[in-house]
């Protein structure tokens, strides 16, 4: 039963974020199987150019860690806003999320060629956390029962509880810096005097990601007459019971 419960909740999850999230814990555990090693995935300019390593690239976004609390805390923050922003304000434009994946990604790999960082894993959680704050600034939450804020401050919350740990804090500013960056071209900036919007998601992702709009000139038949009788009833938009208060306005 337990198990069935997981495959549907699995199976609801939207897909950008369960191809994600699935690609971490799979990587996390052939870590931890011994089927590869750390030396294999993290980011290194040298070897991506001179031996053409590309998978460095995309595997550096997937190793949070061997198997423990800094690897579950980043999981269940990764899947959480990851999971509400695709469902919220990305809702049926998941061109435009995977477009977002690859800009976030794109000048994080970028900033790396000049900061010593090996895996940006973190710094892609946090700006994840980052954007779902800005799109819903008036929702209250609860930082381990310890203290009540709203949303936009939660990255910094976040920061705060990293340093307290004794981790180094620029992953973390690098993740809300990007965040920052994405939010003011995407959300900001259109809406300004003279402002136009900057971010364009390609043809080709509308056509792999984006079913085709419906034909205007579609006429379907009556109920009565479709095949077999049947009474069609209104779907249900999945994962709609997960989202949390004020989180589905769309741009």
């Amino acid at each position: 039963m337990a198990f069935q419960s997981f495959q549907q909740e699995y199976m609801q999850t939207p897909p950008i974020t369960r191809a994600y999230t699935t690609a971490c814990v799979l990587t996390t555990l052939a870590v931890q199987l011994d089927i590869i090693t750390p030396f294999q995935l993290y980011f290194n300019p040298d070897l991506i150019f001179s031996k053409y390593q590309l998978w460095r690239l995309v595997t550096n976004f997937l190793f949070f860690g061997t198997i423990g609390f800094n690897f579950l805390f980043n999981m269940i923050f990764t899947y959480r806003y990851c999971r509400m922003l695709e469902e919220g304000s990305f809702r049926g434009r998941t061109a435009d999320f995977f477009f977002m994946f690859l800009f976030g990604g794109t000048i994080m790999t970028l900033i790396a060629f000049f900061v010593n960082l090996v895996f940006l894993g973190q710094a892609f959680t946090l700006m994840l956390v980052y954007i779902w704050s800005r799109r819903n600034p008036y929702v209250r939450l609860n930082f381990f029962g310890l203290m009540n804020f709203q949303a936009p401050y939660l990255p910094w919350v976040l920061l705060a509880f990293s340093l307290l740990l004794g981790n180094s804090i620029i992953v973390d500013v690098i993740g809300i810096a990007v965040g920052h960056v994405y939010y003011f071209l995407e959300d900001v900036f259109p809406q300004q005097p003279g402002g136009f919007k900057l971010l364009k998601t390609p043809g080709f992702l509308k056509y792999i990601f984006d079913s085709p709009l419906e034909d205007p000139d579609y006429q379907p038949l009556p109920e009565d007459d479709r095949p077999g009788g049947f009474q069609w009833g209104q779907g249900q938009m999945l994962g709609a019971q997960n989202r949390e208060d004020g989180q589905g306005d769309e741009q």
